[in-house]
Parts: C-alpha cells; sequence; structure tokens
C-alpha cells in the first residue's frame, strides 16, 4: 500500500524550502491555467499514475511554472495553435514530497531500476518549476506518441518509435527546443527550461 510508505519521506523533506499547507503559488511562478489554448491531464492528482494512488502535494490537478519557463509556453502555443496544433500537461511544477513518495514506493515495490535508469528522481527539476511533462494534440485530442506518458521502459525513448508516432515526438521535442527548452531522450514528454540554481520547493497545489 502507497499510504503507509509515505510516513517514511518526512525526514528526506526537512531540508527543502517549505510553505504552510494552505500556502499559495510561490512568487515567481506562474498558474498555467492562466494560458490559453493549453489542455491539462494531471495524472499525479488521480490514481491514473504509476503508483495507483493521488501523491503527496496534489490535493488538486494544478500546474504551475515558473514565469520564464510559462512565458516560453505561451509563445510555442501562438505559434502553434493557428495551424491544429496545442499542448497537453501531464505534469509541471512537482512538490519536493511527491518526488520523494516516488522514490520510496520504487524501493518498496521492487522498481528500484526505474530509479536506477532515471525514471524516478528523488531530487526532481520538477520541484524547482522549471520542467514540465507535456504531449500533443492536433485539433483538440491527443496525438499517437507511441506509448502513455509515465510508461516507464524502452519505449519512452525519443528515439525509440516509428511513423507517425515517431514523427509526433520529433515535432514535439523540435518546438520545444525552438522554445528554449531541453529535451530528455530517456522520456519523450519530459522537458526542462534552463534556469540554473533554482531551489527545490514542497509548497503544495491547494
Amino acid at each position: 500500500m502507497l499510504l503507509p510508505l509515505l510516513l517514511q519521506v518526512s525526514v528526506a523533506l526537512a531540508e527543502i524550502p517549505a510553505l504552510p499547507p494552505e500556502a499559495a503559488m510561490p512568487p515567481g511562478f506562474t498558474d498555467l491555467t492562466a494560458i490559453p489554448g493549453l489542455q491539462f491531464s494531471i495524472g499525479y492528482a488521480t490514481p491514473l499514475n504509476f503508483t495507483g494512488a493521488p501523491l503527496p502535494g496534489y490535493a488538486g490537478p494544478g500546474a504551475w511554472l515558473r514565469k520564464e519557463a510559462a512565458d516560453s509556453l505561451r509563445g510555442l502555443l501562438q505559434k502553434i495553435l493557428p495551424e491544429g496544433w496545442g499542448l497537453i500537461v501531464y505534469d509541471a511544477y512537482r512538490p519536493a514530497r511527491a518526488s520523494a513518495a516516488m522514490a520510496t514506493w520504487a524501493r518498496a515495490t521492487g522498481h528500484t531500476s526505474w530509479l536506477e535508469d532515471g525514471f524516478i528522481a528523488e531530487h526532481s527539476l520538477h520541484n524547482t518549476g522549471a520542467a514540465i511533462d507535456l504531449s500533443l494534440t492536433l485539433n483538440g485530442r491527443p496525438v499517437d506518441m507511441g506509448g502513455g506518458w509515465d510508461d516507464f521502459g524502452p519505449s519512452a525513448a525519443t528515439a525509440n518509435a516509428a511513423g507517425d508516432a515517431l514523427a509526433n515526438r520529433q515535432r514535439l521535442k523540435g518546438w520545444m527546443q525552438e522554445a528554449g527548452w531541453l529535451p530528455y531522450s530517456k522520456e519523450w514528454w519530459h522537458f526542462t527550461y534552463p534556469v540554473p540554481d533554482l531551489p527545490r520547493l514542497d509548497v503544495p497545489y491547494p
């Protein structure tokens, strides 16, 4: 069971800057839901993720990013929306307690290889608000990417697809790079905006 395991993560969070549970979005962040045309499917606020349960810190399906990263997404959308393309966000800023819970779950369920292979990070750039998990839509509907978000394994690597799925992965990667984002070759959906020296945060979504 996930919930008993989460009791083990509190010590690991002691060094992370935190705000009270009722705290709002941190300064310098943007609420992505305010960006017109952006779609959302925040899996970590539901049981529809690899752990099978909502993660700590996701009391609601929020999506925040550092302002400079959010501004780049807004600019990208303005470019691709007129052609029918769009973006759907699966995860953005991630409270540090959620990353710690992922690692705890992986160790307790025999999935330590996902930690070793770089699919799960106990200290994630998502915790800084400068990373995002997302995919493409066409005319408002998700397109074939050759595998799902959060589907860890060989097929998650950007290059491990064929046909339309590979073309869509390369299209997403190219557009994100043009907007200033860095891809992660092991996960076609994951990108990081290069803002140096950002602190990890543990502000929960309300």
